[in-house]
């Protein structure tokens, strides 16, 4: 009994002290006080952005000992590579990819969930272990020298260890959404030491607004990542561009056209990944050795342009070094989109962010090239159309026109270089948004059946079902009842609609109120059955406001019933179209500016 007394009485371990303490922060301050979320943010994007150089460090290691390259040189320079390691080393990667992934589906047979798809369906809610799974194929990928970038590995291991805190510390459900912006934010702009790309990253792709709510945690987890790369590696850029740029009045008409040609561009190498994806599928080959395959393909591609392989960072200084010429780079751009549709389609795991700027650069050179060809006194910089190229080509594939020009501005600090960018990157985002309809990512969650058309696909979509929407005190009747019958039971302003049952109790369609007391139409003989319409037309439970807009218009009802399922056709509720547009533009307005009421961030006050 002393012994249970002391021990009540002593003062408690470091460790409950620690766990009191975090508890305590989430109710207390994460929930109720902006700052100590944005000083979370803060200490996130330190850590993410050290995580982020190691990745990259591995990968250069990997890179020396598996194509021996010195330390200063990177692999898609191409420089000084043996040929056996080029045809060789692609294909052992490929081995060792698909093993681990076969290991890694058996034990865990979910989808990975990435940081989009998290924001959007899933209330930012990510797997730290699926993430870290994610991270290791990634980088097997790009340390074997597959046509992929880590960028995937550092958006997901960013913004699931963020989403691991925030579920940690209990936050609410739109401050871990936030976070998760977060982690993606600190990631890319580390990766590129751009942090305005790096926010704007967040705020176009995983977030899916931009409010003063989420500015403040974004901006700071993107400036401290950024910090602890630069504490790191120094203050250089990714990419240095040092050479002065010439820009033309009628050189931003060409950007325009250029812009044309990247959308062009962008929308074949993301149908090039389906094509390889389904080829491999069609023939039955086992999804271990698909990589294999693939890394065959790469080395032979590999073999004659070195450059394709890697995610391409050490080229493009080449290409904005004005190192290689028109003709090179006319011929690599097929070289690379291939190398990057075979790497992909194949199995490697892995993104198209660096490879789309890569083969972006590659196409606005070639073009430069083929103008001073075609109007050899037009004297066109090659830098500037590799600068557009690669933003257009990378708005295109990547989805996120404001963070490539961002991404630009932060590379060559020229605002005309901007404005040129912002011209082909518009023309290449209109143009695959109006004929294509998907960035890389959501056209990967389209094929999988997944409902994400864009960021603003966020979860309240998901959960806002019509389940939550319907009204549950419908009025029926027998679908054969005798419209003297329904005049008595249902008089004028009793009720609007009437539902119809048969015998068996399901579905048969509904009447309006108004036409069953309308005075022209002789009741005598007449049913229900007569007056019906909308027998064919019902939602169900599950599906989310969206679906139900579409059912509507497809309708041209005002209301809609909801049946138990799609073989159980009793009426459990039923839904008007007037409230779901209400809902659905209230929560609209809330997901674009959670904290301005009814007004919109862009939009007038």
């Amino acid at each position: 009994m002393t012994a249970r007394i002391a021990a009540r009485l002593a003062p408690p371990s470091s460790g409950w002290r620690w766990r009191a303490l975090a508890l305590a922060f989430s109710r207390r301050r994460l929930r109720d006080n902006e700052l100590a979320l944005i000083l979370l943010a803060g200490i996130l994007g330190l850590l993410i952005g050290g995580g982020v150089v190691l990745l990259r460090q591995i990968m250069q290691w990997m890179h020396e000992i598996n194509f021996g390259l010195p330390e200063t040189q990177l692999l898609s320079e191409g420089i000084g590579l043996a040929r056996w390691r080029v045809l060789l080393i692609p294909a052992l990667g490929g081995l060792l990819a698909g093993a681990v992934a076969t290991y890694i589906r058996r034990r865990r047979r979910h989808d990975i969930v990435d940081a989009i798809e998290a924001n959007a369906l899933h209330g930012g809610k990510m797997s730290l272990i699926d993430s870290v799974n994610l991270a290791v194929l990634t980088l097997i990928a790009a340390g074997f020298g597959a046509s992929v970038g880590l960028e995937a590995a550092y958006t997901q291991l960013g913004s699931g260890f963020a989403s691991k805190i925030g579920a940690l510390l209990r936050v609410r459900r739109a401050d871990l959404r936030t976070l998760v912006g977060c982690g993606a934010a600190a990631a890319i702009a580390a990766a590129f030491n751009a942090p305005l790309a790096g926010a704007f990253y967040a705020f176009e792709l995983v977030i899916g607004s931009y409010s003063p709510s989420v500015l403040a945690p974004v901006g700071v987890a993107a400036l401290t990542g950024t910090f602890a790369a630069r504490w790191i590696f120094g203050g250089e850029p990714l990419f240095l561009v040092t050479q002065s740029i010439r820009i033309a009045g009628w050189d931003y008409l060409w950007f325009a056209l250029l812009g044309l040609g990247a959308a062009a561009l962008g929308i074949a190498t993301m149908i090039a990944v389906t094509t390889v994806e389904q080829l491999l599928r069609r023939h039955a080959i086992p999804a271990w050795v698909r990589p294999v395959l693939g890394g065959l393909v790469l080395g032979a591609i590999a073999f004659f342009f070195p450059q394709v392989l890697g995610s391409g960072h050490g080229a493009i200084q080449h290409v904005l070094g004005r190192d290689l010429a028109p003709l090179a780079l006319l011929m690599l751009v097929p070289a690379k989109a291939l190398a990057s549709a075979v790497s992909v389609g194949s199995g490697f795991r892995g993104g198209l962010f660096s490879s789309s700027l890569f083969l972006g650069s590659l196409y606005g050179g070639a073009v430069a090239g083929v103008i001073g060809w075609l109007a050899p006194g037009a004297n066109v910089d090659q830098l500037a159309y590799a600068l557009v190229g690669m933003g257009s080509v990378a708005a295109a594939i990547v989805g996120a026109p404001v963070t490539m020009i961002l991404l630009t501005l932060e590379l060559t600090a020229d605002f005309y270089v901007a404005i040129g960018v912002m011209v082909g990157v518009i023309v290449a985002s209109l143009v695959t948004r109006l004929t294509f309809g998907y960035s890389f990512a959501t056209w990967r969650f389209h094929l999988r059946g997944v409902p994400i058309r864009g960021a603003f696909d966020v979860g309240w979509i998901r959960d806002l079902s019509v389940e939550k929407l319907m009204r549950r005190d419908v009025q029926d009747a027998p679908a054969g009842c005798p419209v003297e019958e329904l005049r008595r039971r249902f008089p004028l302003g009793a009720a609007k609609r009437v539902f119809l049952a048969d015998t068996e109790g399901n579905y048969a369609g509904l009447v309006n109120v108004a036409d069953i007391h309308n005075p022209d139409i002789k009741t005598e003989g007449l049913t229900a059955l007569d007056l019906r319409h909308g027998d064919a037309q019902y939602l169900l439970p599950h599906q989310n406001i969206r679906a139900a807009l579409d059912q509507f218009v497809a309708a041209e009802l005002e209301a809609l019933p909801v049946l138990a399922s799609a073989t159980d056709r009793r009426v459990i509720g039923f839904v008007t179209e007037a409230y779901v547009l209400r809902r659905y533009n209230t929560e609209l307005e809330k997901a674009r500016a959670p904290d301005l009421g009814d007004s919109a961030m862009f939009g007038s006050v």
